[in-house]
């Protein structure tokens, strides 16, 4: 059977401007993949993989399929990336980062530069900052994971890991902040270490730090950061279930309502301060508006399990009398939901949080203009108080939004 001729035609492209196609009759390539977004310096596309998708960015020197085969689908591959073997589909992978045999990384993914994972990882709606490393067999879907400053001081996850985010009666309010953006982005936290053979319940916040040891189930916030966690252990017992209950309905809307924070501040970070380390990059517009695509879509995701969650939770005003307590909170969600998501598409800000962002970008701005180097030499370059400066920026935001959204929501309490 012979090749489609739009298919060979760009494979013959890609041999032509130098991409290493060893085996070109095992690839299989997509019309609409662009060919022009693929680099000639120094990727090398092993047999049996296949593009897919208009989107789809491979920088220099990447590698696809060195321990099987890989599926890609409208992905954007920064330089120096390694994906090994496995399936990709609409997420971004920075410089150096890298993904075992047998990954299957769905919608929503951003690896940042050097976050990696070994073999048989599922992700999806994941952000890994710089250095976090996962283990192998591990699914770790719907959390934000920050922490360490290198290769050799990195956050990780060990082997069997999982993060629940699927409760029985079918919501997925559950988002985990495993560090938190505005210290995180500065990459000069303690790392945090998930023992493996353990898990995590979603909708949960964890500290810089921590050490959960393994085995452990973790079920509650530990915010507070440099604790060594071991998880509860329940007896064996049988009791009526409840659907709907939600008697933590108070905790899942504060830790959904600052991990949306957290993306907000992300995304402004991104516009700011990393914005400028992209334009020196082959196809670097291309990769930051896949960073900018996946941010939105991750904010897009949480707000509607929120509103979904709502929907579920019983009680409206014909029905149920409210007056105080549960049933006061319920018609209260109910009623300004909406409202609440809204505020995390707004892009309004308080004039104190444009003082410190400004503050820090003209600090920021002087350093970079005496220093040479990557985005990463750059952060880890910046004096004390000038990584104070931005985190006390991006903490403007996040607790600024975080306000917002309570003071929609008075009778629960939340910040």
């Amino acid at each position: 059977m012979e090749l489609r001729p739009a298919s060979h035609r760009k494979i013959s492209d890609l041999i032509g401007k130098g991409v290493d196609i060893p085996n070109p009759l095992t690839l299989d390539i997509g019309d609409e993949v662009p060919v022009e977004n693929i680099s000639g310096k120094g990727v090398k596309i092993y047999p049996g993989c296949r593009i897919y998708g208009k989107s789809t960015v491979i920088a220099e020197g990447a590698r696809i399929g060195a321990e099987g085969p890989v599926t890609i689908d409208n992905c954007q591959i920064g330089p120096q990336v390694e994906l090994k073997g496995g399936y990709f589909k609409g997420s971004v992978f920075l410089e150096k980062a890298n993904m075992a045999l047998g990954a299957h990384v769905r919608e929503g993914c951003i690896l940042e530069e050097e976050a990696n994972g070994a073999h048989c990882v599922g992700l999806k709606q994941t952000i890994l900052f710089p250095f976090v490393t996962l283990g192998s067999l591990i699914n770790f879907c719907d959390c934000l994971m920050a922490g360490g400053t290198s290769r050799k001081d990195h956050s990780e996850v060990g082997s069997s890991y999982i993060h629940f985010n699927y409760t029985p009666d079918g919501n997925k309010t559950t988002p985990s902040l495993i560090g938190d953006v505005p210290r995180g982005v500065m990459l000069n936290q303690p790392a945090i270490f998930l023992g493996g053979q353990g898990g995590m319940v979603g909708p949960l916040r964890l500290g810089f730090g921590n050490v959960a040891v393994a085995g452990t189930v973790l079920r509650k916030d530990t915010p507070e950061d440099r604790k060594i966690i071991t998880g509860e252990t329940y007896g064996a017992a049988v009791r009526d279930y409840e659907p709907h209950a939600y008697r933590q309905l108070p905790r899942i809307l504060r830790n959904n309502l600052i991990y949306l924070a957290n993306l907000a501040a992300l995304e402004s970070w991104y516009e700011h301060a990393r914005k400028p380390f992209f334009s020196t990059m082959e196809f670097g517009d291309l990769l930051y508006r896949g960073v900018l695509d996946k941010l939105a879509l991750a904010r897009k995701e949480r707000t509607g399990r929120l509103i979904a969650l709502a929907e579920k939770v019983p009680g409206t005003h014909e029905k149920c009398g409210c007056g105080a307590g549960p049933a006061k909170q319920a018609c209260e969600l109910h009623d300004n939901i909406g409202r609440v998501c809204g505020l995390f598409s707004e892009n309004l800000r308080d004039g104190k949080e444009a003082e410190f962002r400004d503050r820090f970008l003209g600090a920021f701005e002087k350093c970079r203009r005496d220093l040479d180097g990557n985005y990463i030499q750059h952060i880890k370059a910046l004096p004390a108080e000038v990584s104070q400066d931005g985190i006390r920026w991006l903490q403007r935001i996040v607790d600024d939004l975080c306000r917002k959204a309570g003071a929609l929501l008075p009778s629960f309490g939340l910040f």
